[in-house]
């Protein structure tokens, strides 16, 4: 079965990942496309051959579309996403759902008993590396500790040198300003209508960049306390400890121009060390593996399982797939993605009260 796909959203993400693979995949065809850019729309339309629909209404209620792709800007998400919902229609929405569990609860409620598939894009929980992590994973009583990071430059020193990326100068200025303004108050419902504009934007950090360490941390561990966090540079440097019984995992984010992208998960255990590294999305095809360090009394060995050139991307299209037309399950559900918001209103709160006691 060919899905007939729709997507709204048009920017950096859709252009560099999601519109390349899915036209790349004979599993799909991209039948339709919006944005708030006209330019924008007619450029992708003409490229991929799709159809154009002025909004994101007309492409929702389009007979000839069978999933609809969320990739617009987050304070968007819940709206289109109860639209898409309404319409009937299967969706993949990227994360984070929401900015905040209060937005997301009623979602949740209006889904239940819903026949077709919703599916948020956790990407980094369908890399290779992360599904061979999981099938080797130790006893959870063996594990000592626990480090998840991202240390990173952001995509503009990538893409500049990679794939050209379209940008449009057509999209109103007070689409713009609206915009900012109700991310800004769906963020502030979390952290304060008061908060410090560093308490802010390390809160944001949280629902954008660290959504995909924490959703797959809890897949390999379920779900921990928050028992520390602080927020430095900004809200641009993070460090959260989380308590999982008998050990703690250390998440760490900051964002700099140091050209690097240390994103990953190491495990440790007495005598075992799993790692897992992540390198940029924004270029195609960059080898990822998991090693496995083991030590006994006289000697080391170390285990490369890899290196995988597979795009993670392109295991989430899979899941995707497999979910529509053959009813497989989806891991990465409107309640999975709950559990990392409330997640990050605890930690979002720490930081407001850290800053108020400043």
């Amino acid at each position: 079965m060919t899905i007939r796909v729709g997507l709204i959203g048009l920017g950096e993400v859709a252009q560099l990942m999601h519109l390349p693979l899915l036209a790349d995949d004979a599993r799909y065809r991209i039948a339709a496309v919006s944005d708030v850019s006209p330019s924008l729309t007619e450029h992708v339309a003409q490229r991929y051959g799709a159809r154009t629909h002025a909004n994101a209404e007309a492409l929702i209620e389009d007979k000839d579309i069978d999933a609809v792709f969320i990739l617009t800007p987050d304070h968007l998400h819940a709206d289109l996403l109860t639209r898409t919902i309404e319409a009937g229609k299967h969706v993949f929405i990227e994360k984070p759902v929401c900015l905040n569990a209060e937005q997301l609860l009623p979602l949740i409620e209006r889904a239940r008993g819903y026949t077709k598939t919703i599916f948020v894009g956790y990407m980094r929980r369908f890399a290779r590396p992360f599904l061979e992590l999981k099938k080797r994973l130790p006893a959870f009583d063996e594990v000592q500790h626990v480090r998840v990071r991202d240390l990173i430059c952001e995509a503009p020193f990538f893409v500049a040198q990679t794939r050209p990326v379209f940008k449009p100068t057509d999209v109103p200025q007070a689409v713009i300003a609206e915009g900012r303004a109700r991310t800004q108050a769906m963020l502030r419902a979390v952290v304060g209508a008061d908060a410090p504009a560093a308490v802010v934007r390390g809160y944001q950090v949280l629902t954008g960049l660290s959504s995909h360490s924490f959703s797959a941390m809890r897949e390999l561990f379920g779900t921990p306390n928050v028992f520390a966090a602080r927020q430095r540079n900004g809200g641009e440097a993070i460090a959260v400890l989380f308590d999982y019984g008998h050990f703690t995992a250390v998440y760490e984010a900051v964002t700099n121009h140091i050209a690097r992208f240390d994103s990953g998960i190491d495990v440790l255990c007495d005598r075992a060390m799993f790692k897992i590294n992540y390198d940029t999305p924004y270029i195609r095809h960059l080898p990822t593996q998991l090693e496995i360090t083991r030590s006994g009394d006289r000697e080391t060995v170390t285990e490369i399982v890899g290196p995988f050139h597979e795009d993670p991307f392109r295991g989430e299209l899979d899941a995707f797939h497999e979910a529509v037309v053959n009813g497989g399950p989806v891991k990465t559900t409107l309640e999975d993605s709950l559990n990392d918001l409330k997640l990050f209103a605890q930690i979002g709160k720490l930081f407001a009260e850290e800053a108020r006691s400043q």
